[in-house]
Order: C-alpha cells, then structure tokens, then sequence
C-alpha cells in the first residue's frame, strides 16, 4: 500500500489519479480483488484480512482525497489565469450614461409634483379586485371593465391595471387632507406600436374636508404642469366618462409635432390626447367611510409623455433596449 500510496502523491493530473484509483478501488482493481478473496477464508483468519484491507481502503481514500483536492483547486486558479478579464477591451471614451427616456421622463414628472408638497405613495403590483375596481365605483356587472384587458390570477387578485388602487389605499390609511401622487408599474393585455402588456402611470388625487376643491382647481394645476411638460403648447378639456370621477374630462394639448397645423401623427385634428381628470365621484368616499369632502383626480401613461417629449414614434422601442435608441439620451 505505501508504493500506492508514493504513486497518488506523484500525480500530477485528475486525469491520472482517477486512472490510479480504477486501478486499486476498480472492478477489477487490487483492493477489489483481495475482497473478493475474502468468500474463501473463515474463522479469525477472515476476521483479521479485513480488518486489514479496510485500514488500506481507508487510508487509500484519505490521501486520494488529499490529493484530489490540490489539483482540483490547482486547475480551477489555472482555469481562472486564462479567463482572467482584459480591461483593455473596454471603450474608455463612453465615459458617461443616461437615464432611460421613461424613467427620466417620470422623474421629470415627480419632480414638478413634489415641488408643490404632493407625497408619492406606492402599492403592490398584484392587487385585489376591490382596490383595483370595486371601491373605484367599478362593480363587478360594470361595462367600463371591458376597457381594461385584465391579466387575473383568480376571482379576487390581479396584475394592476392602473396606479389608482393606491389612492384607495391611501385614503384608507389616513384622513384628509391628502396630496399625493402614485407613480409605478400597471399591466394590460395589449400589445402594439402604442401600447405594451407593461407600462408606467403617475396618477394623482387631492383631497380636502368641505366643498372647498372644484374643477378650476384641477384645471389650473394641469394647465401649469403640461406647460412645464412641453413649453409652447395649447390645451382643451373635453367632456368624458370615467367611473371613478363625475364630472370628467380628458385633456388635449396642440400637436407637438405639427404645432396644431394637422399631421399623420394627430390625425389631421392638431390635437394630441394627453390624460384623463375629474372631479372625484362621492361613491368612491362611500368605500372609504369619506364624508363631507371633496377633491379631483387624474392620471397620466408616462411612456405617452416620453413619446412626446423624444417624439419616438412607436412606443415598443421604449422597451427594445436598442443601443442605437438609448444613445441619443447620453
């Protein structure tokens, strides 16, 4: 056993210990061999060879063992030499990056936001039937449901489809006042060059004790943010349908592109639409024990406003991470 032993601390691959263990421990190795030896011996005379082989076995093992392991480790730092990383491959005039067009365009967003003391509130991505429909004047038998195409898990959770259930949440937590915005990831089931499965909302809700919010109110904030969004621009409301705000009201702004004169972007009409608003329906306080107060709303697809802002025209290459995009915003 000691000139096997002698042999295994002479090797120096894996490739030759394993050939040397074959040899001893192997169907037909040295070891194997005097063990099968031990059918035809008997009495103490067994007892005592193995008793002996299993000591060679064992010891075989140990220093098999030992010397695995220092060439394991030894062809890994080799393996490690030759993979090492070349830095010198590294463009060192790409000395600077930039925020993705959305998230800038969002934090463009939250700043102006923040700025007039609204607190950003979040919420949880997979959400729950009430939040998300129920408690914003959404029933189960509502037709406005079929204009969200909904990704459900079961009857009662859901992928978000809007920032919305947070104001729901929020006025759960806490009492008016509030001033909040909701900014964050939805989810839809629609795919094409103006919408995507998954895209980012900012919505918003004020809310005070009395009769103290009208629309003039939400009119002059919205005024006052789209022009610090996009400068020279016009802005029309118009009459709409929103089951969570009565009245409602959808905000255009003139075309960005043509100046309002008319294009294939705007249709020919000079008018782009931006968001939707209103003033909070008083059977959304229902669901959260609100009374005697009022308040306004709105919300805003952030991939829209980055569209406008970059004037990318399809809002799939938002999400390509294509260099030859992402570049022009160094």
């Amino acid at each position: 056993m000691q000139e096997i032993i002698e042999q295994i601390k002479k090797c120096d691959n894996l490739n030759d210990l394993e050939n040397l263990r074959i040899s001893v421990l192997g169907k037909k190795g040295i070891l194997t061999q005097k063990f099968s030896e031990l059918k035809n011996i008997e009495g103490e005379e067994k007892k005592e060879l193995a008793s002996i082989l299993n000591k060679q076995k064992d010891e075989f093992n140990h220093f098999f063992s030992l010397k695995l392991k220092e060439l394991e480790d030894l062809e890994l730092n080799e393996k490690m030499k030759q993979d090492v990383l070349n830095f010198t491959y590294f463009d060192e005039s790409a000395t600077s990056g930039a925020l993705h067009p959305v998230l800038s365009t969002m934090d463009k967003i939250i700043e102006y936001f923040s700025n007039l003391n609204f607190s950003i509130e979040k919420g949880p991505l997979i959400e729950e039937d009430f939040y998300n429909f129920e408690a914003l004047n959404l029933p189960k038998s509502h037709p406005a449901r079929d204009m969200q195409d909904t990704f459900y898990f079961d009857d009662k959770r859901l992928l978000r489809t809007q920032t919305s259930p947070v104001q729901i949440r929020t006025m759960l937590k806490q009492k008016p006042p509030i001033r909040m915005i909701a900014p964050g990831v939805v989810f839809r089931r629609d795919f094409d060059i103006t919408h995507t499965p998954m895209f980012h909302q900012v919505e918003a809700l004020v809310v005070e004790e009395g009769q103290k919010i009208s629309f003039a109110h939400l009119k002059g904030v919205l005024e006052d943010f789209l022009h610090y969004m996009f400068k020279d621009i016009n802005i029309r409301f118009r009459p709409s349908f929103f089951p969570f705000t009565e009245p409602s009201a959808e905000v255009d702004i003139s075309c960005v592109f043509c100046k309002g004169q008319g294009c294939r972007v705007c249709k020919n009409t000079g008018w782009l639409e931006v968001l939707g608003c209103g003033i909070v329906d008083p059977n959304v306080y229902n669901f959260v024990n609100y009374k005697n107060v009022s308040g306004y709303a709105f919300g805003l697809g952030v991939e829209r406003f980055a569209m406008l802002l970059h004037q990318i025209p399809d809002l799939r290459s938002l999400f390509e991470g294509d260099l030859r995009l992402l570049e022009q915003f160094r």
